[in-house]
């Protein structure tokens, strides 16, 4: 069942390299991407989608298509083209440090380095946060944190690692730990974005931009902390790390509905109705492999996690694959159905994470989270 999934994906990704020419796919309208010439903050998913297809299949038109995306990447960050909030990993994770593990290439590697050094700017130290969005001092978004950055952080984690500076981990661990305090709750769920005093750092309160309600538990925010805890325990061995990730996962797994793929928020009252949001579901399980890989054979919460995975995953190729030659992988993910943008629609990095997932499970294949 993986295999044919990839395959069908990477067909997809055949006639999308000629359908995209040199634009970006964001979310779709109408079962089309809307395209930008890379100033978004998802087009690393398009580049890691390029990279994961070669590195599974060894389609050298696949690889040329990726290095393409990185040059665009260098363009980008010379020209300082909307880098103006946290999102640095996903961009660059996924296109230069992607062509530097694959094909060691040292011009791809010292971008990276740059790119970490532009995420960088976005530390606080008043606050001793990274900083989500906007610019710093700014009213609303400058003291505010967001649970996707846990995955921007492998990025300074790894930057750290290949030119021996301690600065980024430091960052990074300071973040984390800041993370898992105030926006993992008691109940294992956890909040979207927190808020803290730019002066002095001091937590002011919890709260959402995607979710049901500040309250809420929005499941793509969740499936972000799965992930982003993980990978924070893979670079630092930090056991606390890993016992959120899998108290997340469980809290995540435990509320699958009867299809197995999520609704968009965890409290959004269910009807014929509420949305979905298949990228949630492709995250999770994602994420999920990743603790697999730190768990003993014997470890109690394994087979809950591969049991996990597997209706996940199933539920996504079942349910949600789209048409065979479709732009998207899987349909009715979400962007923000509180915002009303994309609120069922083809997701890049639902894609992302859906094809990720697949070459994990098939070939052992990771994603460019780290070496």
């Amino acid at each position: 069942m993986w295999k044919q999934a990839i395959e069908e994906a990477l067909h997809k990704t055949k006639l999308n390299i000629e359908r995209f020419g040199d634009q970006f796919p964001h979310v779709s309208e109408n079962d089309t991407y809307h395209l930008n010439p890379n100033n978004e903050w998802t087009d690393g998913f398009w580049s890691g989608i390029l990279w994961l297809s070669y590195q599974y299949s060894g389609d050298p038109a696949f690889k040329a298509a990726a290095e393409r995306t990185v040059a665009s990447f260098k363009q980008r960050i010379e020209n300082n083209v909307a880098l103006e909030h946290h999102d640095i990993g996903f961009l660059y994770s996924l296109s230069s440090k992607a062509q530097w593990i694959i094909e060691r290439d040292e011009a791809a590697k010292q971008l990276t380095i740059q790119a970490a050094d532009v995420l960088m700017k976005r530390w606080r130290p008043k606050g001793q946060y990274i900083q989500a969005w906007g610019p710093e001092g700014h009213p609303d978004n400058g003291g505010r944190i967001i649970i996707d950055c846990l995955l921007n952080l492998p990025l300074l984690y790894w930057a750290s690692d290949v030119t021996g500076d301690p600065k980024y981990r430091e960052v990074a661990e300071i973040h984390a730990d800041l993370s898992r305090r105030y926006l993992v709750r008691g109940d294992d769920s956890s909040y979207h974005t927190f808020y803290f005093d730019q002066e002095n750092g001091e937590p002011l309160r919890g709260g959402t931009h995607q979710g049901y309600s500040d309250g809420s538990t929005w499941t793509r925010g969740q499936s972000w902390g799965i992930y982003g805890f993980a990978l924070s325990y893979r670079y630092t061995k930090n056991p606390l790390y890993l016992e959120t990730a899998k108290r997340l996962a469980r809290y995540f797994f435990e509320r699958l509905p009867e299809d197995n793929v999520v609704y968009w928020d965890f409290n959004a009252p269910v009807n014929a109705e509420t949305k979905r949001d298949s990228s949630a579901s492709a995250i999770a399980s994602a994420g999920a492999l990743e603790i697999l890989e730190h768990l003993a054979a014997d470890d109690p919460d394994r087979a809950f996690l591969e049991e996990g995975i597997q209706k996940s995953m199933t539920g996504l190729i079942k349910s949600y694959t789209s048409p065979k030659d479709a732009q998207g992988f899987i349909e009715r993910g979400s962007y923000s159905v509180r915002g009303g943008a994309a609120p069922d629609d083809y997701m890049i990095w639902g894609d992302y994470y859906f094809l990720e997932a697949l070459v994990r499970l098939e070939k052992g294949i990771h994603g460019y989270w780290y070496e």
